[in-house]
């Protein structure tokens, strides 16, 4: 079984696609859980899925189409898959059919999950999220049994979504209309739409689309197989039909087999029209989208030249600012430096007052202290002569007597030696 789930946001369809998946015992393929895996994975689809992402543009269908195909390459999806969030407009359903194409293995069922606007409205609105787990609860239609605690785990938080209210939701439905409703045309000319109300239980819904699903695709022993086995027809004996019946019989399956084969020729013509239309609506679709793309990309590339016009204008701003600041320094410095010199100058003439001061203080000890000196020196000189005079008078006067002395004894002797030399003629004689 290979199943496209279509169907508004908060339709319940993610729901139902996991519960479809459980009872037929087949993969639900999420290009979103598929996209966060590749991310994850930092595969090269991933890296350039998150580079998009990050860039504000949508993934392009060709990386979506390259991850579908290499999940249905895995062995669980052989005996079929539900593929949930793909595709979103005709262009991506388009692509979508000339993978599986090539693949043989075509989509058999679209399945729509119809919800009426104003109960979508209440169903996303009211929802309710365990933080822990993930239950899902409603304020209008599934409230918790205790308020604010989750039925499942008992864990106190349940939170709300941010983008969960009336304006976003509006918003978001507005976007389904104008391009995922198309779908339903494109899918209904191709005879594999199929239409189940999303109103009431979940469970209820459940059935109704397991009934769907085993009418068109199950075996006859194996359809409705959830339902309850109906009692054995009673057995009836039938006669061997006569010439005529068999003649009027043949005659009415003639004209049964040619009303059949207008009527086929009625829904070819039929489908072909469609066809045309849902091909038209398509391509004005993909012109709507590759226009959108293109207002998108200039508004990405206003968005980015004005955030660049303002980073310049920050940079100049920013230069125009050291400058000042660099200025303002500069001046601040000059002043300092100006401001250091005069009081340099100040000090230089405050040291060269006290230098003068103390010179002069100075001046008049030293003349104060030269005049003692010189006094003192004089005085001092003055008994040097006295002295040197004495002494010289001392020595002529020593000298003086030493002559004297000298020559009494040179008297002395001479008359000793003339007394001696007297004495020697006396005797000779």
């Amino acid at each position: 079984m290979r199943i496209v789930l279509l169907g508004a946001p908060g339709s319940g369809k993610g729901t139902q696609s996991r519960k479809l998946s459980e009872k037929y015992n087949v993969p639900q393929i999420s290009t979103g859980d598929l996209l966060r895996a590749a991310i994850q994975a930092k595969t090269k689809i991933g890296k350039q899925a998150k580079t998009a992402m990050e860039t504000g543009e949508l993934v392009a269908n060709d990386l979506v189409l390259e991850l579908i195909e290499q999940r249905l390459q895995e062995a669980d999806t052989k005996p079929g898959f539900l593929l949930d969030g793909f595709p979103r407009n005709i262009p991506q359903a388009q692509a979508l059919d000339r993978l599986l194409d090539g693949l043989g293995r075509k989509i058999q069922i679209a399945l729509n999950v119809h919800v009426e606007p104003r109960e979508l409205m209440k169903r996303i609105t009211g929802r309710l999220i365990c933080a822990n787990c993930g239950e899902i609860f409603n304020e209008y239609t599934r409230k918790p049994k205790t308020a604010g605690t989750c039925d499942a785990c008992g864990e106190s938080k349940l939170t709300k979504r941010e983008d969960d209210n009336e304006t976003l939701v509006k918003a978001r439905l507005e976007t389904y209309q104008a391009e995922t409703e198309p779908l339903i045309v494109y899918y209904r000319a191709q005879q594999k739409l199929r239409t189940v109300k999303g109103s009431g239980k979940s469970d209820e819904i459940t059935l109704k689309i397991c009934d769907v699903i085993d009418a068109d695709l199950r075996p006859l022993g194996a359809r409705g197989s959830h339902a309850e086995p109906k009692a054995p027809e009673p057995i009836r004996i039938v006669l061997p039909p006569s010439a005529e019946e068999i003649a009027a019989a043949e005659e009415a399956k003639r004209k049964e087999e040619a009303k059949l084969e207008a009527e086929r020729l009625k829904q070819e013509k039929k489908a072909e029209a469609e066809r045309l239309r849902a091909e038209k609506k398509a391509a004005a679709e993909k012109a709507r989208e590759e226009k959108r793309k293109l207002a998108e990309k200039k508004k990405i590339a206003a968005a980015k030249k004005k955030a660049a016009d303002a980073i310049k204008k920050q940079k100049i701003a920013a230069k125009k600012k050291a400058a000042a600041e660099k200025k303002k320094k500069v001046i601040a410095k000059k002043k300092e430096m100006a401001k250091k010199k005069a009081e340099a100058m100040k000090k230089k003439k405050a040291a060269a007052a006290l230098k003068k001061k103390k010179a002069a203080a100075k001046k008049k000890v030293t003349k104060k202290v030269t005049k003692k000196t010189t006094k003192k020196v004089a005085k001092k000189a003055a008994k040097k002569v006295a002295k040197k005079a004495a002494k010289k008078v001392a020595k002529k006067v020593t000298k003086k007597v030493a002559k004297k002395v000298s020559k009494k004894k040179a008297a002395k002797k001479t008359a000793k030696k003339a007394a001696k030399k007297k004495a020697a003629k006396k005797k000779r004689r």
